[in-house]
């Protein structure tokens, strides 16, 4: 047991609460004089009940909440120093929350600066005390300051500790803080050891506000998560839980797998991953004369999407603000990535930076450490100015291991993050526009002939190749709700592309200004100008290699776009066949021949039009094939979840930098191919 840091006399308790009053001055209307008699001084537990918010952040549901995490924490503190496998939580009517394990017990011998009092007594009416300063007791811990297990007494209206200890039961009572029972032992056992603490917050602290089943359900799986050698069994009284709510009423948590089973359980089956998932475990440097200084437990996974997630957590314990270790996992990520790009000779992954690589991935971080400072006491921060080198070192190896096991995989996910460095680049010359009133006269980007309907949910965009498909399409358009944009012929090749070429390219530049969505990490869903984004290039061969360039455009650039399903491929017909008053369309030269033999059965004189291009297209032939919504035939462009990994591999081979791969595909397909047409 460590030294106390402030004791009252036995003499001077009082009920908490109630503070020391100054000496009582005589009424005079003036203001009291500022002498020693204005002085307080709170005692015991006072200044918790006074200030909770000094403690525990304030008396809100967060604050309550934080009652049973510090309960908890002392629990996992347990399990982590290897004296406890078990932890029971369990939420009864009343807002009473009972925690147990299966440790070593909180001691209940008298204390030896305290002989009157049992050391539980003392750790639980006492600011500062506790078995955790010295760190005899405990390697790492979560409780760090003394105050957890006192602030929780002396801020519940009823507090009950049970202790199993030396094959013996002693139980006591505690009431705002103060003790209501002497400590008695109750009972023998044979088997059963630990600490079981329930308790109920008071009303005269929090209110109204109750414990929230959703929110200790999800405290405790993150704890079960974070140290798999523990198992939490979680019950919850039935008529605590509200209709609609999914947390079940029993569940035993145990996750053998720690930090890699809780991010695939919340990204889920279909999570847009580049990479598969990167998780581990390892030991921190060792301290100078050798001391064991903790160890990194880490589960990252690269996505397509940019929206980023990194929770971490110290000795189990939540810092929603970050802090040093933060600091080394991001160091550690953006060193093994410029050092990758180095052997592989690219120069542009000198320019990666933490926004780079942190802005798409989800990422799980925690470390143990022996006496780690936090900012304040609700923890949210990590100031150990230490762990910074310490988690960069242990995880900088094993990155740079996993980066050279695949190196398509580690070249993959190097071109993404270059990307994102230089979309970072690219993000302060981009223009947005904003969807405008008809009414308004809005200097449109490019060649861009827009609807008149304002309802983005009711228009879509004709993207067309050339002025002369432009000029058949803005004929054959409705003009109330199909915009048509003319591209000059083939666009420019994103995935080759330098990002100067990028950033100097009109025409891209006036397609994204046009959509008014933004791309990259600009791109905002609700701000595209259109429900629909429909590319339409000729039923031919080069008409295919503009589609696959404007989609590939869209996949690199604006992969949102996709993912919502509002990019379209149009199927213009490749001949006409008339017989007579009688046409019908065929798509391509297999369609033509089924549609000879099946529609005219090979009868009579049949005129047989192949379009050039839709240039040549009559409008009214357009219209009705193409663009009008009640005949046309649509595709719509997706990437499916369960292939994502596949899709972003094929881009790269058949459109990126590098030829040898689409030579290599060439190779590896071209006996697929049975016969070549020259169309």
């Amino acid at each position: 047991m460590s030294d106390l840091f402030s004791e009252p006399p036995p003499s001077s308790r009082r009920p908490a609460g109630k503070a020391a009053k100054p000496a009582a001055q005589p009424d005079t209307g003036a203001t009291p004089a500022y002498d020693a008699s204005a002085i307080e001084v709170l005692e015991g537990l006072e200044p918790v009940r006074r200030r909770p918010g000094m403690y525990i952040g304030g008396t809100d549901e967060t604050a309550l909440h934080h009652l049973a995490a510090e309960v908890l924490d002392n629990a996992m503190d347990e399990a982590v120093a290897g004296h406890a496998s078990t932890i029971d939580v369990t939420l009864s009517v009343g807002n009473r929350l009972t925690i147990r394990d299966n440790g070593r017990g909180i001691p209940v011998d008298p204390h030896p600066r305290f002989p009157d009092r049992s050391a539980l007594e003392v750790i639980l009416t006492t600011l500062h005390a506790g078995g955790k300063f010295s760190g005899k007791a405990y390697a790492t811990s979560g409780g760090l300051h003394g105050v957890g297990s006192s602030v929780v007494n002396a801020l519940s209206s009823r507090m009950e500790v049970e202790i199993a200890r030396d094959r013996a039961i002693w139980q006591q009572a505690y009431e705002r803080g103060l003790p209501v029972t002497p400590l008695e032992k109750t009972g023998a056992t044979q088997n059963r050891r630990g600490t079981q603490i329930a308790f109920v917050p008071d009303t005269q602290i929090f209110g109204t506000h109750q414990f929230v089943p959703a929110r200790l359900y999800k405290l405790c799986r993150s704890k079960a998560f974070l140290f798999r050698g523990v198992t939490i069994r979680w019950a919850c009284d039935p008529a605590l839980i509200k209709s609609g709510d999914d947390t079940p009423t029993e569940a035993v948590l145990h996750f053998p797998g720690g930090l890699a089973d809780s991010l695939t359980d919340e990204l889920g089956p279909n999570a847009p991953l580049l990479t598969p998932l990167w998780a581990g475990d390892a030991a921190l440097p060792p301290a100078a004369d050798g001391t064991d200084n903790g160890r990194v437990e880490w589960a990252v996974a690269f996505l397509e999407s940019s929206s980023a997630a990194l929770a971490s957590y110290c000795n189990t314990i939540p810092t929603p603000q970050g802090g040093t270790h933060e600091t080394g996992f991001r160091n550690a990520l953006v060193k093994g990535l410029r050092t990758w790009g180095d052997q592989r000779s690219n120069k542009k992954a000198a320019a990666i930076t933490a926004e780079d690589v942190l802005g798409s991935i989800a990422a799980k971080l925690s470390v143990f450490i022996r006496d780690p400072q936090f900012q304040g006491q609700t923890k949210e921060k990590l100031t150990s100015s230490e762990a910074s080198k310490l988690v960069e070192t242990a995880l900088r190896d094993r990155f740079d291991h996993w980066l050279a096991q695949n190196p398509p995989q580690a070249d993959s996910l190097l071109a993404f993050v270059i990307e994102r460095a230089e979309e970072r680049l690219r993000r302060r010359e981009q223009k947005e526009t904003p969807r405008k009133s008809a009414t308004r006269r809005l200097r449109l980007p490019g060649k861009l002939t827009d609807c008149t309907r304002e309802r983005a949910e009711e228009t879509e965009i004709f993207l067309v190749e050339g002025d002369s498909a432009g000029g058949s399409a803005k004929q054959a358009r409705n003009r109330e709700t199909q915009a048509v944009l003319p591209l000059r012929g083939k666009i420019l090749n994103v995935a080759s592309a330098t990002t100067e070429k990028l950033r100097a390219n009109q025409e891209l530049r006036d397609l994204i200004e046009a959509l008014g969505c933004g791309s990259g990490d600009k791109f905002d869903l609700t701000k595209l100008r259109y429900g629909r984004v429909i590319i339409m290039t000729d039923a031919d061969v080069d008409g295919a290699h503009i589609a696959s360039l404007l989609m590939t455009f869209f996949y690199r650039e604006l992969p949102e776009l996709i993912r919502a399903g509002r990019l379209y491929l149009a199927q213009p017909p490749l001949y006409r066949l008339t017989q007579g008053a009688r046409s019908v369309y065929a798509m391509d030269d297999a369609d033509r021949e089924r549609k000879l033999k099946t529609e005219f059965k090979n009868r009579g004189k049949i005129d047989v039009s192949r379009f050039k291009g839709l240039g040549e297209m009559p409008p009214a032939d357009l219209k009705e094939t193409t663009m009008d919504p009640k005949r046309r035939t649509l595709l719509r462009v997706i990437t499916p979840p369960e292939d994502r990994l596949n899709t972003r591999e094929r881009v790269e081979s058949l459109m990126g930098r590098k030829p040898e791969l689409r030579f290599a595909f060439i190779q590896e397909h071209a006996q697929s191919v049975g016969e070549l047409l020259d169309v």
